[in-house]
């Protein structure tokens, strides 16, 4: 994939996107992230803390002890899910000279949002889609942005996963996190939305569930991670493979609804769609369900009817300015911090690092 240099504005200039690589003993890739990144984990743990207790995202306010203690409940759901990170999230935080709770807040906080919610949140992120592989030459995508709080986008970065076991992954993430966007060397994806949820439960939250799919070497059973979580928050998950098979998740702490991929794109944003998961959605702004709605119908809008989709055609669909890069504003202050997007047949990913209408996709290879 080819590209012309884009023009980039000095507040929205980022450089290439960020990269780390972390392998090992899931102690030794924690120690690393959190070493390397020790006192910008610390800054962007704090303000993910004074967001969920200030009532901005959680809809209502709690203490900083009550956000902690109630962080530090949930430490046992992810130790059961999958001690091989919880290990790693551990190692991670005892780096970078966080408490494991405060680790789980900083990379977790959109689910963890969930449980402190009262009635209403004030997220508003992402736009994702997957397109079948009779679309894309035979090798399909998943492509999406990924929008949250523009205070956000200064700590992203792309992971490069070497574990002692398992296979390799390239993981799109921010500093502190375990895992948020990304593919592993088996040719599995794994891409989100969030969603949110009107009550949400001491349980997992997303990035083990992404990072533990990104672990697995079979579709059916990084589908498993995502079924079989007992999950803190809502979010929508997207998984596909190098073999073309894909699915749509959307996952609540009381149930979850599939969606497999056909022959047309599957499209998400941030509600619900399937009847059976619109019964635990929180109710949102009216301002926030609008623009879900507005990039879900763009989303379709800009590729619906195409016979051919390219890596330059998703590049520009990451960009569109009427609806899917968004700019921060007010009163959310929501912005695309980045987007990624993946073939899994190829073996590529492509990411960037801030708004994709000004900065520059950086391309990763990942080799069988």
């Amino acid at each position: 994939m080819s590209q012309a240099p884009r023009p980039a504005t000095a507040a929205h200039a980022r450089g290439p996107m960020r990269h780390i690589e972390v392998g090992g003993s899931p102690i030794a890739m924690g120690r690393a992230h959190g070493a390397a990144f020790a006192s910008e984990i610390r800054r962007y743990a704090d303000e993910r803390i004074a967001l969920a207790s200030n009532g901005s995202w959680a809809g209502r306010p709690a203490t900083r002890a009550d956000v902690l203690a109630l962080a530090e409940a949930m430490l046992p759901a992810h130790r059961d899910y999958s001690p091989p990170l919880y290990e790693e999230m551990r190692a991670m935080a005892e780096a970078s000279g966080l408490s494991p709770a405060e680790a789980l807040i900083a990379g977790g906080f959109t689910d963890f949002v969930d449980a402190v919610r009262g009635r209403a949140n004030a997220e508003d992120t992402c736009t994702a889609v997957l397109v079948p592989d009779a679309l894309a030459d035979g090798r399909g995508f998943l492509a999406q942005t990924w929008d949250m709080h523009d205070s956000a986008t200064e700590h992203v970065l792309m992971l490069e996963l070497r574990p002692e076991r398992g296979p390799r992954a390239l993981v799109f993430s921010t500093v502190g996190c375990l895992g948020q966007i990304g593919m592993n060397e088996a040719g599995i994806a794994i891409g989100i939305n969030n969603l949110a949820a009107a009550e949400g439960a001491v349980g997992v939250t997303w990035p083990l569930v992404v990072r533990k799919a990104l672990m697995q070497d079979r579709f059916e059973d990084a589908l498993a991670c995502i079924t079989g979580a007992p999950l803190c928050g809502a979010h929508n998950y997207l998984l596909f493979d190098r073999r073309g098979r894909g699915a749509n998740v959307e996952a609540m702490p009381q149930g979850h609804v599939v969606t497999e991929l056909g022959d047309t794109p599957l499209y998400h944003t941030n509600h619900c769609l399937a009847p059976e998961a619109r019964r635990h959605e929180a109710v949102r702004p009216p301002a926030l369900m609008e623009s879900s709605r507005r990039r879900l119908a763009r989303a379709e809008a800009l590729l619906g009817g195409l016979s051919r989709i390219t890596p330059e055609i998703l590049v520009e669909w990451t960009r569109d300015p009427e609806a899917i890069c968004q700019r921060a504003s007010e009163p959310f202050h929501i912005e695309s911090s980045g987007a990624v997007l993946m073939r899994p047949a190829a073996g590529d990913l492509w990411a960037v690092w801030g708004l994709p209408s000004e900065n520059e996709y950086r391309h990763f290879r990942m080799h069988a």
